[in-house]
């Protein structure tokens, strides 16, 4: 099982956006029959067989055995990811063509983003060693220090990009984001 399957075929987003497949896609996180998602659904096998059957030509989930009961054959099937990462190209841009962002934009985070999220769906998880890095962290400023906590951050980020800018080795991209943290509902700043 893939740990992220990216899904760029309209036809895959189609079938996997509908409340009971993903409720089907879930219980087949370990291998199981539909009688046993049925069962834990407390759904008929025969509509369950439905979700699957759509969810295995979607190329979402894959039969991985089949055992004999009372006669017939009954197939065992299992998700392909443990997640699944819809591509922005499925929507695509509403209102025309991409115009160039202020770094400091909204919109200009949400292009960076989707261009990360499209370079690590392109690369091959079947390499042995995959060398990357993930950092995540908070970070309190003052409104009135917030032009010079940018500053700062550039600096030092300009500092990487020329220390390890040159045309030799091995190419890694550098992508950071620094926005707002989002307040849980009912929660605001003291």
């Amino acid at each position: 099982m893939r740990d992220v399957l990216y899904l760029e075929q309209i036809e895959q987003a189609e079938a996997l956006l509908k409340p009971q497949r993903i409720e089907v896609l879930r219980q087949l996180a370990e291998p199981r029959t539909c009688t046993e998602v049925a069962a834990r659904l407390d759904q008929t096998p025969q509509r369950v067989y439905y979700h699957v059957k759509r969810l295995v030509e979607a190329g979402l989930v894959e039969q991985v055995s089949e055992r004999r009961v009372r006669g017939i054959h009954e197939g065992i099937y299992r998700a392909c990811a443990r997640s699944y990462w819809l591509s922005p190209r499925l929507v695509g841009r509403v209102g025309g063509l991409r115009r160039p962002q202020d770094e400091l934009s909204l919109g200009y985070l949400l292009d960076l983003v989707e261009e990360v999220q499209s370079d690590i769906a392109a690369l091959d998880r079947d390499a042995p060693e995959l060398p990357s890095i993930g950092v995540s962290g908070e970070i309190r400023v003052p409104a009135e220090r917030r032009q010079e906590f940018l500053a700062d951050l550039r600096s030092a980020l300009q500092t990487i990009f020329t220390r390890y800018g040159g045309a030799e080795g091995d190419a890694f991209k550098l992508a950071v984001a620094c926005y707002p943290k989002p307040h849980p509902q009912g929660e605001t700043d003291d």
